[in-house]
């Protein structure tokens, strides 16, 4: 959830480190601090609570701090409050090593007592500066260098981290390891850089290595060399980022949420294409064969989040089109849940980053039971991806709001071709029904836009909400998968109390809640369920709840109920979510900018939960 950026080269690396933190922003953090290094001379370290910008007046945009090698870093606190002091990077008593760290050490009250007995002294309350020390511990009683001092740590070390190192006698260098939390490592000419995620350094190199799993990287100028856990030289292939930096960019829009929005028909146009070769799916890329489609008896959808929403809804279309039992299971329970897990089943994994702590565990799970497994992703290299049986790589490109929009449409329509294919290959489904839904696929990039053009509507309504308390989204069916997010949506940024039930449930309990003037948002594009889900709305409206309606054209009727209603084009039921969430994204948008707050980085929240 921290971020991390390094470099060594012939640059003054200040700057550099506070602009690729400020690319990291998304992640989430309370504090920042930089280390840097002049040649031969002592690091600087400078740290401060708050926001970047804090940071970057007390050094002048970088410009005060001199040196070509540094490491920088946003922290999110787990041990330890929000503070100067607490902030990275920490250092050794003697200032010998210097560090920054994702994650969380699980064993480290064990660690800081042996470091205490050997005369270490803490001045943090933070699980990091144990890492630190021990490092430190290693090297000076052994002697054989920052890669084995490192290795040293890593075997007593329990819990998840991604470190960059520097060490006194070691000028221009940094040296990385990592287990279970993201690191990529790019180079370019002289130049060499470290980050936690693409966008801090896209802007300098597309060209990068992923460091694996209990492995340790020496970056110098330039140059790279990687290590496993036992010291031995490892060789590794260079990947090529192929996002356009300009994406990690506003380009003109007031917030990357609101433009990320704007870019979902185009990345749905993307991934569909993907896929899609001489008007037939062609999952050759994803590595998911016909034959291994037949054998499927069962398959688990586990994900965190939105990225669990779009397996909501992913389920009944897959159900729908095909015989094979559909299961939709929140990574952070699938992982201690003790069940039997059938045979020839697939465990599908969603993740936009990749690195989703509990979505990597359940991965790893299934993989132990002999369950293959199919990775749903957005980075190239992630961790999912690498381990993944099978993946399949939704290009919705860099997503730097934290509430994501792009990467869910495209998770989404993932879904739909990863249904549809497995309809066709198991004869569940004729090929005219087959080309009519693939037509049908094509079509949602330009009804999106559609939508779109319609947003001003959307955000007048919104700004009337501003002072609303409560709100509750309903629906059935996919309905009730799209109120699932378009709940969360609302209640992410726009700090309102949200909530989304299944339309039938509300008798069982919520209808309790409803009183004059809760907002009560419908979704109604099931065309079976839509006479039930309006009776709903009926007995909430009775109780006082002031109703917004969402459904497709033709369905006028509605605004005998509904005090405001929001139209979205025709399309086949099943690729409906793909339409109705645009409104939703929209007003929780317009809700958070009329309330003033910050629409991209809301509190308490980051981008990629790498940690449990």
């Amino acid at each position: 959830m921290c971020g991390i950026v390094g470099f060594t080269g012939s640059a003054q690396a200040a700057p550099i480190l506070l602009d690729g933190l400020s690319k990291l922003e998304y992640r989430g953090y309370d504090s920042a601090g930089i280390a840097v290094r002049d040649g031969e001379n002592e690091p600087e370290i400078v740290k401060a609570k708050g926001k970047l910008h804090v940071l970057s007046q007390m050094t002048n945009d970088g410009e005060a701090v001199k040196g070509d090698c540094g490491i920088g870093h946003t922290r999110w606190a787990t041990h330890g409050e929000p503070s100067a002091e607490n902030a990275h990077p920490h250092s050794s008593d003697d200032a010998n090593v210097i560090a920054v760290h994702n994650g969380i050490i699980e064993n480290y009250q064990e660690l800081k007592e042996k470091l205490t007995k050997n005369g270490y002294k803490f001045h943090s309350q933070t699980d990091t500066e144990v890492a630190v020390k021990l490092i430190d511990y290693y090297y000076k009683k052994y002697g054989e260098g920052p890669v084995d001092s490192i290795a040293r740590a890593m075997i007593r070390i329990r819990g998840s981290y991604a470190l960059a190192v520097i060490f006194k006698d070691y000028a221009g260098e940094i040296y990385t390891a990592r287990k279970d939390s993201p690191m990529i490592i790019g180079i370019t000419g002289g130049e060499t850089y470290v980050a936690s995620d693409v966008p801090a350094i896209l802007k300098y190199t597309r060209n990068v290595y992923y460091i694996g799993n209990m492995e340790i990287a020496r970056l110098e100028k330039g140059n790279v060399t990687f290590y496993n856990i036992e010291r031995e030289e490892i060789e590794k292939n260079v990947t090529e980022i192929k996002w356009d930096a300009e994406a990690a960019e506003k380009g003109g829009y007031e917030h990357f949420m609101l433009k990320e929005i704007h870019e979902q028909p185009k990345v749905i146009k993307d991934t569909i294409n993907s896929v899609v070769k001489d008007g037939k799916i062609d999952f050759g890329s994803v590595g998911l064969t016909d034959e291994e489609m037949q054998k499927i008896s069962q398959i688990y959808i586990v994900a965190c989040g939105s990225a669990y929403h779009v397996g909501m809804a992913v389920q009944y279309v897959i159900e729908d089109f095909t015989d094979i039992p559909v299961r939709v299971e929140l990574a952070s329970e699938f992982r201690y849940r003790k069940m039997t897990l059938v045979k020839d089943s697939l465990v599908i994994v969603i993740s936009q980053s990749g690195e989703t702590a509990d979505s990597l565990a359940a991965l790893r799970e299934a993989k132990e039971n002999g369950i293959k497994t199919l990775g749903i992703v957005n980075v190239v290299g992630s961790s999912i991806a690498r381990e993944a049986d099978n993946v399949f790589y939704t290009l919705a490109g860099p997503e730097i709001s934290v509430a994501t929009t792009k990467a869910y449409s495209t998770q989404l329509v993932a879904g739909y071709l990863l249904a549809m294919q497995l309809a066709k290959a198991r004869g569940e489904m004729d090929d005219e029904k087959y080309n009519s839904l693939l037509e049908e696929l094509y079509t949602i990039p330009d009804k999106i836009e559609k939508i779109l053009e319609d947003k001003e509507r959307i955000q007048w309504f919104a700004n009337k909400l501003a002072n609303a308390k409560d709100a509750f989204f309903i629906g059935r069916g996919i309905d009730y998968a799209i109120s699932l997010e378009g709940s969360l949506k609302m209640k992410e940024i726009s700090y309102i109390h949200s909530e989304a039930y299944a339309a039938g449930e509300l008798k069982h309990g919520p209808i309790s809640l409803i009183e004059d003037g809760i907002l009560v948002i419908s979704v109604l594009t099931q065309h079976e369920l839509y006479e039930k889900t309006v009776s709903n709305m009926v007995e909430v409206k009775s109780r006082g709840a002031s109703l917004m309606g969402l459904t497709t054209y033709g369905n006028y009727n509605i605004e005998d109920t509904a005090d405001f209603t929001v139209y979205i084009p025709q399309t086949d039921d099943h690729f409906a979510g793909s339409l109705s969430v645009i409104p939703l994204q929209l007003l929780g948008y317009y809700v958070s900018v009329a309330k003033g707050y910050d629409v991209d980085k809301p509190r308490n929240l980051a981008k990629s939960v790498t940690v449990e």
